[in-house]
């Protein structure tokens, strides 16, 4: 008997619950008329950047 792929359903549970989420805020911008909305997509946890520095302002 094969064993559940568990790895995968959840992977596939991910993806509709993120498709449905931004249909949603789709839909949100389109019903607001709003195109200056801010995009939370690609905001994960994991995906946070260092904030660029500008060496030629800094003091020596």
């Amino acid at each position: 008997m094969a064993r559940q792929n568990y790895g995968f359903e959840k992977r596939q549970r991910e993806l509709k619950k993120n498709k449905k989420k931004e249909e949603k805020r789709q839909k949100k911008l389109e019903r607001n008329g709003s195109a200056d909305a801010p995009d939370n997509e690609h905001d994960a946890p994991g995906d946070a950047q260092a904030p660029a520095t500008d060496e030629q302002d800094t003091p020596s």
